[in-house]
């Protein structure tokens, strides 16, 4: 009897634990479609390309930002998102992030308050230059929204204030 027990807790564990890992908070078809998106041509450059020095507290290091036509289109003549205002639906932006030269990291936003994935009306995600994801949009911004809620409010964007 007893080891029916034991047989019946492990393969109840086994299933919890098997339900865990299909709630692993990762979309692989979601992750390649953002990649795609993140990766094509036709994006506007921030400051010129400029590559621009991580200010604290940012996890992301140096980088260069673009913006695709639809976020482009919501930035003002100084090429930014004036306070209060907030960015359209489809709007993708980019930061390219780098480790002295080289090409390290795309962390990625783009707006859709209509994703299951959303979180504060923003797909999340971070990819290496390969495509191998490093954050899921499965995650919905957990641990992005926090730091990108500051003041003033752009729209969850923090390039402006800090650059």
């Amino acid at each position: 009897m007893k080891k029916y027990i034991l047989l019946s807790g492990i393969v109840a564990l086994s299933v919890i634990s098997i339900q865990s890992c299909k709630k692993d908070k990762t979309d692989p078809d979601a992750d390649n479609k953002l990649y795609s998106e993140a990766t094509a041509s036709g994006f506007t450059k921030y400051q010129n390309d400029t590559l621009l020095s991580a200010a604290s507290p940012s996890p992301h290091g140096s980088f260069k930002l673009r913006f695709n036509s639809t976020a482009a289109a919501a930035l003002d003549s100084t090429g930014e998102l004036p306070s209060g205002n907030t960015f359209p639906y489809g709007s993708v932006i980019v930061k390219d992030v780098y480790n002295g030269t080289d090409l390290k990291l795309y962390a990625v936003m783009k707006k859709d308050p209509s994703s299951s994935n959303s979180g504060n009306g923003w797909l999340w995600a971070e990819f290496n230059p390969d495509g191998s994801v490093v954050f899921s949009t499965g995650k919905k911004g957990d641990g992005c929204v926090s730091c990108h809620s500051g003041s003033p409010n752009r729209d969850l964007t923090r390039t402006f204030d800090l650059h």
